[in-house]
């Protein structure tokens, strides 16, 4: 399977490259980020072993889509797409922490919830709730942006504005726009019949301006649901259908991998992998209502890298 698990290219006036879980980014001489979208996958913060086919163009294209969507909200970093897997933007100071949204008690923080905690980064959630249970409005459940090889660390407002992370004038807007944003990808997402459940937002600043980096409302950082069905399933505690990273997650947790010290990841077969790449496209193919068009990957790192330099040497 020709997939892209990593690049190292030496582009013009490049400073440096960063490699996260699945991007690399490549620093233009401060003043631009190439960020390539590779077919790695994660979970439990762990990398697995084998890349997903057409899953970078997938995150990469869905990013786009909703960049452009949501522009009028917010600034953001993107500048061009010069190949399927990559977008060009603005150098940006990330903050570091990542702004989590959530409209429904799900994923982690229903593991926290059965665990009897009645707070979650700091919110007070009522006694009572079910799985998967619509909160009343949506709750922002911060984490810190972890190094390289690290985990992100759940952590409150009051946490952030006392210990000074971000100033209270930056985090108040950084709220505003992150329930915006939410409200926007929720109303999106109802028109094609699903339920924006939660997702992550990442911000940061060119000069004094706030703007919008990184992914956004795809199923890497995002939980969606089917709509229709929702409230049957619900109704009757069943788990609800959904188009997510999750149902990776529990594959992995069926098999006994919850990325724990000691924990070996299971055979990823070539069933498995088609079948997660499967449902990227699907996801790809309801979110935007359009069909997703496979980029030719007989040389895929070939056509990325002439690509990027045919953009950069214009």
């Amino acid at each position: 399977m020709n997939t892209v698990l990593e690049t190292n290219f030496k582009l013009p006036k490049q400073i440096s490259k960063y490699k996260g879980k699945v991007r690399e980014v490549y620093n233009i001489d401060n003043q631009e980020l190439v960020m390539v979208v590779t077919d790695r996958i994660s979970a439990f913060d762990v990398v697995l072993p084998k890349g997903i086919p057409y899953k970078g163009q997938v995150l990469n294209q869905i990013a786009e889509k909703f960049l452009d969507a949501t522009a009028d909200i917010v600034p953001n970093w993107k500048t061009a797409t010069p190949d399927a897997n990559v977008m060009v933007g603005k150098f940006a100071q990330p903050f570091p922490v990542e702004m989590i949204v959530r409209g429904y008690l799900t994923g982690s923080s229903w593991r926290t919830y059965k665990n009897g905690e009645r707070q979650i980064c700091g919110v007070s959630v009522p006694n009572g709730m079910k799985e998967h249970q619509k909160f009343e409005k949506p709750i922002i459940t911060p984490t810190t942006k972890a190094e390289q090889g690290l985990h992100d660390e759940d952590i409150s407002r009051e946490e952030i504005l006392s210990k000074g992370i971000i100033s209270k004038e930056d985090y108040e807007l950084l709220e505003k726009y992150t329930l915006q944003l939410f409200e926007r990808g929720s109303k999106i997402a109802s028109d094609k019949g699903l339920i924006l459940v939660d997702t992550k937002y990442e911000f940061g600043k060119v000069g004094n301006e706030i703007v919008l980096i990184d992914e956004i409302h795809t199923p890497d950082s995002s939980r969606y649901f089917y709509a229709e069905g929702y409230q049957e399933r619900f109704d009757k505690n069943e788990n609800q259908r959904q188009l997510s990273k999750e149902f990776v997650r529990e594959w992995l947790m069926e098999n006994g991998f919850q990325g724990k010290d000691g924990q070996k990841v299971p055979e990823m077969t070539d069933e498995i992998v088609n079948q997660i790449s499967e449902r990227y496209i699907e996801l790809f193919e309801v979110i935007t209502g359009e069909k997703f068009i496979k980029s030719d990957n007989n040389n895929v790192i070939e056509r990325i890298e002439k690509n990027i330099l045919s953009y950069l040497n214009k």
